[in-house]
């Protein structure tokens, strides 16, 4: 009996030894934090423009890159203020970590993102600005020294003097008000004449339809400044089908130079030119990571541009 009890007593120790250690490992799977993922609401303002597209492509492409940390939620407020207004509000509600948004229009989208930044959301605006103060980082190029660079360089191609027509971008945003502003200083002092202005609202169909009017009010256009590239070739498109060959002799000046859009336009001979304008994707994802990792960051990142003409577009451009 008493090898008996013993044999019992091993036995119960053995089991209890065999627990103790399932609890600890029990215990050890669980107290191992787990990886917090964080989450990004990106709001683009629309994606009816190819440069859009590409920025959005960017930031998917950047984010890949940390796929263990971070989400990236995309929304398309398909060119209304209104929606792009709810989706911010969206993503407050939400609780996402961290909010990019490239706004359709500076005023009203200012309250919307005001709000997410006092409630400690970190709100990244890109390429576009808002009014204020009320938000992270603003990442984009400098706009008026592109419309600067782009009005000294026609003034130097017309050996300053010309008529020119102008298809500018949305002028309720900030980058067409600054390409406009950075152009008229550009040409500052010589005799370039704009006989046609149109706001094209960043859209070819509409440069293309303006420009039809410029052609039929004017026998002479030296020259075309588009605030983006699409418009640039929506007015080469409407000079072309005038049938007058004044698309050989009107010189077609645009912003963006994306490699399969205003860059290839140059290398084909549609365009004389097309300044840089980065999409800023990688950037944005880049600085977000490290708000989110409590780094300080700058409260404005510019972004370098490049000119492209037909003398230089194989070796990749110029850096301005």
């Amino acid at each position: 009996m008493k090898r008996i009890a013993l044999a019992l007593a091993f036995a119960v120790l053995v089991v209890c030894a065999g627990c103790g250690k399932k609890q600890q490992q029990a215990g050890q799977v669980t107290q191992t934090p787990g990886k917090k993922k964080w989450t990004i609401g990106m709001s683009q303002c629309n994606l009816g423009e190819p440069w859009r597209v590409q920025m959005n492509k960017d930031i998917e492409e950047a984010a890949k890159q940390h796929a263990d940390e971070i989400e990236v939620i995309f929304k398309d407020a398909q060119n209304k203020t209104e929606v792009q207004q709810a989706q911010v509000r969206e993503f407050i509600q939400m609780g996402v970590d961290l909010i990019i948004i490239s706004p359709k229009e500076a005023r009203p989208l200012t309250k919307p993102v005001a709000e997410a930044y006092q409630k400690g959301i970190p709100v990244i605006v890109l390429d576009r600005k808002v009014e204020g103060d009320q938000y992270t980082c603003f990442i984009g190029a400098d706009n008026v020294k592109i419309g600067r660079e782009a009005g000294k360089y026609l003034v130097k191609l017309l050996g300053g003097k010309g008529k020119v027509v102008e298809l500018k971008g949305l002028m309720t945003s900030t980058p067409g008000q600054e390409r406009h502003q950075g152009f008229m200083e550009g040409i500052a002092g010589s005799q370039i004449e704009i006989i046609f202005d149109a706001d094209c609202q960043w859209l070819e169909p509409i440069a293309q339809r303006e420009m039809q009017s410029a052609l039929a009010r004017f026998p002479q256009i030296d020259a075309v400044y588009a605030h983006n590239d699409p418009s640039a070739h929506g007015a080469y498109l409407a000079a072309r089908q005038e049938g007058k060959g004044r698309e050989k002799t009107i010189k077609f000046i645009g912003i963006d130079a994306l490699p399969h859009e205003g860059v290839r336009y140059v290398k084909e001979g549609i365009l004389t030119a097309t300044f840089e304008y980065p999409t800023g994707g990688k950037e944005a994802i880049e600085t977000a990571l490290k708000i989110l990792k409590g780094e300080q960051v700058p409260k404005n990142i510019t972004l370098g541009t490049r000119i492209y003409t037909r003398e230089n577009v194989e070796q990749g451009g110029e850096p301005l």
